[in-house]
């Protein structure tokens, strides 16, 4: 994890002596390429869920160093020595946000956090399918590994994270008055973020709904 972005860097390998992949770029690269000398890996793929800079900045060093494929568009599911890697479109925080399954465990990017959600740059309707209808419809058992912070499962989300659980109509909407950018709101939910500040679900008089973080919230107004 990079200590201030807290963007997440993974290397999922098959086995010791085996075949490896990067998932994101972003953080610290040190500790990763320890452990692929240490098990004395083949690292052959680098999955990139998205492309912002907290999440791709040591691609290129990657890139050189052990000539990986790069997958960062959706494409048929695939193997890379024992892991079975499929690639899930999950837009919304971006219109090319993907997510990796990769033997059961799930790289969210930054479309699902523990306890969290993206922001809805790229659509609030997006964004929200992505999670209920791709990513909380895995198995309850697997094992998510968002782009920022520490890991959770899809049956922890889907029972506790408060986004879903509005979604899910088990508690309801919030309706205090706010701004952001100028603008009326209403604030839908106000819920923690994976930085331990706040992300915020608004429902704005001219334009619909948005997930930010609450640093752009005025409330009281």
């Amino acid at each position: 994890m990079h200590p201030g972005w807290l963007s997440n860097a993974y290397l999922i390998a098959d086995r010791p002596g085996g075949t490896g992949v990067f998932v994101d770029s972003g953080a610290p690269l040190e500790p990763l390429l320890a452990v692929v000398e240490a098990h004395e890996l083949t690292p052959t793929h680098l999955l990139v869920t998205h492309g912002h800079g907290d999440h791709t900045a040591g691609g290129a060093e990657l890139g050189r160093r052990f000539g990986l494929e790069t997958i960062d568009r959706a494409c048929d599911p695939f193997r890379a020595g024992g892991l079975q890697i499929e690639v899930l479109p999950t837009p919304g925080h971006t219109a090319d946000s993907l997510s990796f399954v990769v033997n059961g465990a799930c790289c969210t990017g930054d479309t699902l956090f523990a306890g969290s959600v993206g922001g809805s740059g790229a659509g609030f309707a997006s964004l929200r399918h992505s999670i209920m209808e791709v990513l909380l419809a895995l198995p309850p058992e697997t094992r998510i590994l968002p782009g920022h912070s520490g890991e959770t499962s899809v049956g922890e989300e889907w029972e506790k994270n408060l986004f879903v659980r509005i979604w899910r109509g088990l508690d309801p909407e919030g309706d205090e008055p706010c701004r952001s950018g100028g603008r009326a709101a209403r604030l839908i939910l106000w819920a923690r973020d994976y930085d331990e500040g706040f992300k915020a679900w608004l429902r704005f008089d001219d334009d619909g709904d948005q997930i930010v973080g609450g640093s752009r919230v005025e409330r009281g107004r």
